[in-house]
């Protein structure tokens, strides 16, 4: 009769810590999932702030303007270009074009506020000035 009437003190014990161990397991894997969730948040982030950076420097000629800057909502970057190779004219279909040709490395430094210095990629860019105009015969 006596081993009906419920749990003993220990077997409490043994089941709160069974429960206990659970539960810290369980807190241990979802921190571990937060942590690499907001990882990959920042890796997502990064990664659209790159071809944002990459498809808005396809428009800057470096060879005019070398050193800028440009805010993008949350971010801002800044570039510097220098040359790589000595200015060459272009060619064309009717020999040399209107246009003299370099290429040029380019650091962009891109920055938050939270993070000066968020991250640094290279891009090597053509710059182009026009130099000659064209000429038309009556």
């Amino acid at each position: 009769m006596r081993a009906d009437r419920g749990f003993s003190l220990l077997e409490a014990l043994v089941a709160m810590v069974v429960l206990a161990g659970a539960g810290m397991a369980l807190f241990a894997w979802i921190n571990a999932s937060l942590v690499s969730l907001r990882r990959v948040e920042e890796a997502n982030a990064r990664n659209e702030a790159i071809a944002n950076v990459v498809e808005y420097l396809q428009v800057v000629n470096p060879m005019l303007t070398p050193r800028g800057s440009a805010k993008f909502g949350t971010y801002e970057i800044e570039w510097n270009a220098s040359p790589t190779t000595a200015t060459i004219d272009g060619s064309g279909y009717s020999g040399i074009s209107l246009y003299r040709l370099g290429l040029y490395d380019t650091v962009v430094k891109a920055a938050k506020p939270a993070d000066p210095a968020w991250f640094e990629i290279k891009l090597s860019l053509i710059g182009f000035q026009r130099t000659r105009s064209v000429v038309t015969t009556p």
